[in-house]
């Protein structure tokens, strides 16, 4: 994988993760990288199938642990299909949300708990860790703000203000634990001050 980079994006809802993978986009562009963009779930024809289960409010009665294994197994599809072939050509993948966003929502968000998401992460094979994680924050209450404000809201972002402050919280726990990976960035700030302390880490870290 000579010359691969893995990134990966993470938040809460509306902390602005769509603006941010164009900016990592085309700052890896501007430095000769070539970029693959993919999210998950999705990713894959199979990971798409399984974001609509996941995201549609109709499906309110999937249970946190039914929940964890759909995300795992279009995780696992999305990596063989796609990440790791990518990376073994040397590009630079960008993803929207990966393995800190299962620890987040399943593992604090749903009450599953850091040991169980851990297990069944394991159980994939040639479990790819980014190079580097990009991890947006924001306040629950900004988040949703800005959430209300696209209109319609899929089966996550419905969920309470108490359901995001456990899931942000783990996401900031994992940042202080592994900061040689997480890059923290204020998303409460303008978008031209996030784009900026965005583009300015990756040159310096990558060029």
């Amino acid at each position: 994988m000579l010359n691969s980079l893995f990134i990966t994006l993470e938040g809460i809802e509306g902390v602005g993760k769509t603006t941010a993978v164009e900016t990592v986009a085309s700052t890896m562009i501007s430095i000769g990288k070539d970029v693959l963009i993919t999210r998950e779930p999705g990713g894959t024809s199979i990971g798409e199938q399984v974001r609509e289960i996941l995201l549609s409010r109709k499906n309110e009665c999937i249970t946190p642990t039914t929940e964890l294994l759909l995300l795992l197994a279009a995780r696992n599809q999305h990596l063989q299909e796609v990440v790791i072939p990518a990376l073994e050509l040397g590009k630079c993948v960008i993803c929207d949300r990966y393995i800190d966003a299962t620890f987040a929502y399943q593992g604090a968000g749903r009450k599953l708990g850091d040991a169980l998401v851990s297990q069944a992460n394991a159980l994939i094979p040639d479990l790819a860790m980014p190079d580097l994680t990009i991890l947006l924050d924001a306040t629950p209450e900004l988040g949703l703000k800005r959430v209300e404000m696209r209109g319609l809201s899929d089966r996550f972002e419905i969920e309470s203000n108490t359901f995001f402050e456990d899931v942000r919280g783990c996401y900031l726990r994992r940042a202080s634990e592994q900061p040689q990976r997480i890059l923290l960035v204020d998303a409460s700030r303008t978008l031209g001050e996030v784009t900026a302390e965005i583009k300015n880490h990756l040159m310096d870290k990558f060029l």
